[in-house]
């Protein structure tokens, strides 16, 4: 029986693992993207170019922000378990200040349609 829970350990680590690596990436890439747009709405003068830049980061950050919810899983010691705390935690933050600056954006765009 140790022996089947040992090995369901190492499969549940193995997939752990690759899901992170993989919202990782997700995660990256949409911010690129964003990024990459937000450059050509500004250069275009698109008025929604904020807005559309602080999504395609809150994507991007709930995407990472999964991945370090999944490191969770696989992390076996108390300093580890601290420091993706404290990156969650960071990441959150970051997270709510973005969709509070879409609120305060789409709540402009209203005011001044």
């Amino acid at each position: 029986m140790e022996a089947f829970i040992t090995f369901m350990e190492t499969i549940l680590d193995d997939v752990a693992e690759l899901a992170i690596i993989l919202f990782e990436i997700v995660g990256v890439i949409i911010i690129i993207i964003s990024g990459a747009q937000g450059v050509y709405n500004y250069v275009r003068r698109n008025p929604r170019t904020v807005l559309k830049l602080a999504q395609g980061f809150a994507t991007g950050l709930e995407f990472k922000l999964g991945s370090e919810i999944l490191r969770t899983v696989v992390v076996r010691e108390w300093t580890e378990i601290l420091t993706v705390a404290g990156i969650i935690a960071l990441r959150a933050a970051l997270t709510f200040l973005i969709h509070w600056e879409i609120k305060e954006e789409r709540e402009e765009a209203n005011v001044g349609s």
